[in-house]
């Protein structure tokens, strides 16, 4: 008798801090999160904007993360290899109190109600009436293992 095992896949839109948080340490929850979307294991939810906030704070801060703008780009190709991007059809802005975390909730409305994944949790108070879950990393990380 054959077994199968279902790997369920986790998707979520991370926010930037948590991506730059494991590009900037290996000893936490948003690193073994960037392992888990290398491995297929947890797969990350895109937009345009998402991705160009992620290029612009990245490359910013380079110097700080040690990485050269090829490392940057390597890491933005890998996230669009394992992520999958969805248009976003709608906008309610402004929504949070910083206008600029709005894409990230439609983004996560857009995905399905996915998790939005951050160490701003205050930032995404008012989430909860879309169907959308704001957790830490260290929080999903023990879920997906």
């Amino acid at each position: 008798m054959q077994y199968r095992y279902r790997i369920r896949l986790h998707r979520a839109v991370i926010d930037t801090n948590v991506l730059y948080s494991g590009l900037y340490s290996a000893g936490g929850a948003s690193y073994k999160l960037l392992l888990l979307i290398e491995s297929g294991r947890l797969v990350p939810l895109l937009s345009t904007t998402l991705m160009f906030e992620y290029e612009e704070v990245l490359k910013r801060n380079q110097a700080r993360l040690r990485l050269s703008n090829r490392d940057i780009d390597d890491v933005l190709d890998g996230l669009c290899k394992h992520g999958e991007c969805r248009k976003i059809h709608f906008l309610w802005r402004p929504q949070r109190s910083d206008a600029k975390d709005d894409h990230v909730l439609e983004l996560a409305v857009a995905g399905g109600a996915a998790d939005i994944v951050t160490y701003n949790i205050g930032d995404f108070a008012q989430a909860s009436p879309f169907g959308v879950r704001i957790i830490k990393p260290a929080v999903l990380l023990g879920e997906i293992k």
